[in-house]
């Protein structure tokens, strides 16, 4: 999966995806998945689980959700050839109503942006870049787990940003994707920030703060 030895004009992800899913059974393990998806497959693995962190996500579990993508992104930063996952997750995978769902998905955005995205500035979608973009994502992760309503929207979207930058080999994308990370960093801070400030204007208003008698 050597970023370098990519074709200049690969199979748009969601064709690649509509073949895998007339090729196999109901279930595919995340291995068989990744194996299938060749050199795309941390791309697209970043794209799929960062994905499911940018909907709205219930109190609490924003931790679950990101450990997909803080094991993707180790070993992206380990420089690990192949994707591997733990035998009950890999046993999991995903379905052929999933993998549907998401071709869909995907299909639409590329239709979108297929004219926009395109392999360039290769240096930047590199083995080397790759391991720095698995860093970036890993620290992102770090704030999706951390259980604040809100927090996990912005880091999620620049991860996906990411994923679509080494799918499509897109240099210009993953600066891009630097700046929605740095942009992600202040949204966030500023949603702990007021976070704070309501909690103590709360706790004065209620008489829990010290010195508010």
């Amino acid at each position: 999966m050597n970023p370098a030895s990519q074709p200049i004009q690969p199979l748009a992800l969601s064709q690649r995806l509509a073949q895998i899913i007339e090729e196999n059974p109901e279930r595919l393990s995340f291995t068989d998945l990744a194996a299938q998806l060749h050199y795309r497959a941390w791309g697209a693995l970043l794209l799929i689980f960062s994905s499911i962190n940018v909907l709205p996500l219930p109190p609490g579990t924003t931790f679950f959700f990101a450990m997909p993508v803080l094991l993707v992104a180790a070993q992206m930063i380990i420089g690990r050839q192949t994707p591997w996952f733990p035998a009950r997750l890999d046993r999991r995978g995903v379905t052929r109503q999933e993998l549907e769902r998401l071709t869909g998905k995907i299909d639409w955005l590329e239709r979108r942006v297929e004219r926009i995205f395109k392999p360039r500035l290769s240096v930047l979608t590199g083995a080397t870049a790759a391991r720095l973009i698995g860093i970036a994502c890993f620290l992102l992760a770090l704030i999706i787990a951390i259980p604040l309503p809100l927090l996990h929207h912005a880091p999620a979207t620049s991860i996906a940003l990411f994923g679509l930058a080494l799918i499509y080999r897109d240099g210009v994308l993953v600066i891009f994707a630097i700046l929605a990370s740095l942009a992600s960093l202040v949204i966030d801070a500023l949603i702990i920030e007021s976070g704070v400030l309501a909690l103590t204007y709360a706790a004065s208003w209620l008489h829990l703060w010290p010195g508010s008698h």
